[in-house]
């Protein structure tokens, strides 16, 4: 880390990484992408964005990253996971390939597009622990957290209301308090955007945790 500057980079292989790339820079990282073994040695902190889990999950074997990133993980470099991002630091997926691999290090329970398909898609403000004001979250083809460890800081919750309207897709049950947004250290994981709304202040607060475990 140079100074106060955190150089967080955005996993390359797929997905929404130029959004992520933005967002950082506006919330006063030095962001950079990272595609790999060599890049992710130079990073303080690392965004693995949405897109498709069960891609990115292949590529990052592929290519020979996905025990690399274990091993960053298990030294404890930060990580936020957005969406597909999510997934790939759950510890257990549900609905997933049998194939599927992830880096893991957060001690939840994730189901896979548990929010719909694409046409499900919708937005919503969220109260999230940390931040002040609700927080206009992005939900596409999202997954949620089923359950969580002992050690694990659940940050936000939706209110899940049949019918469809703003809240959730048509068709999914009412009154569940569902798992949107964690923190297990310096793991984070929501699965909603915050780098699709212009709102800086989740990866702000992802860029303070990343100096206070610098």
């Amino acid at each position: 880390m140079t100074g106060a500057t955190p150089t967080i980079g955005v996993l390359s292989l797929q997905g929404d990484v130029r959004e992520h790339l933005v967002a950082l820079a506006d919330a006063g990282a030095a962001a950079v992408p990272v595609g790999t073994a060599e890049q992710l040695e130079a990073i303080d902190a690392l965004v693995i964005p949405g897109g498709e889990s069960t891609t990115m999950s292949m590529l990052a074997v592929r290519d020979g990253l996905l025990e690399p990133l274990r091993a960053a993980r298990a030294q404890g470099m930060p990580m936020y996971g957005s969406c597909a991002g999510m997934i790939m630091l759950a510890d257990e997926v549900l609905d997933a390939r049998p194939d599927q691999e992830t880096v893991g290090g957060l001690s939840m329970v994730v189901r896979r597009n548990a929010f719909g398909r694409q046409v499900d898609s919708f937005e919503t403000d969220v109260d999230v622990a940390g931040l002040d004001g609700p927080f206009p979250a992005v939900f596409i083809r999202a997954p949620w957290v089923e359950s969580v460890g002992e050690q694990v800081d659940v940050l936000a919750r939706v209110t899940l209301t049949a019918g469809g309207g703003s809240a959730v897709p048509p068709g999914t049950a009412s009154g569940a308090d569902t798992i949107v947004a964690v923190r297990q250290g310096p793991f984070v994981a929501t699965s909603f955007h915050p780098e699709l709304t212009g709102d800086p202040r989740f990866h702000e607060m992802f860029v303070r945790i990343v100096r206070q475990y610098a």
